[in-house]
């Protein structure tokens, strides 16, 4: 059974740092591109980065551009979102993603991403 556990979620005063984590079991995704998305109460899930298989390259949201970094270890079978900056908007239920095609292209439509994970609760208070 193919699983995406993410934990690193938490309630961080506006400007402090967090660090999602990822991991993945049941099958390896070291080919797979691999995504973070978030959910906001009331608001449509949205994409906010995404790295190739190899982590080699990345693609960011424009709201996040700057602030966060998405890195993977292929090895560990785990992807991060290194948060930073962050502000009161930020405030979601983010979810980590992977698609089942091996080297497909990172995208930032949800519709790609085969696997999702349970979510982890990010909090911002001002």
């Amino acid at each position: 059974q193919v699983q995406l556990v993410e934990s690193g979620g938490g309630l961080v005063q506006a400007g402090g740092s967090l660090r999602l984590s990822c991991a993945a079991s049941g099958r390896t995704f070291s080919t797979n591109p691999m995504g973070w998305f978030r959910q906001a109460p009331g608001k449509e899930r949205e994409f906010v980065a995404a790295a190739s298989w190899s982590g080699s390259s990345t693609y960011y949201a424009d709201s996040v551009k700057g602030r966060f970094t998405i890195s993977r270890d292929n090895a560990k079978n785990t992807v991060y979102l290194q948060m930073n900056s962050l502000k009161p908007e930020d405030t979601a239920v983010y979810y980590c993603a992977a698609r089942s095609f091996s080297y497909a292209h990172k995208s930032t439509m949800s519709h790609d991403y085969d696997y999702w994970g349970q979510g982890t609760q990010v909090t911002v208070s001002s």
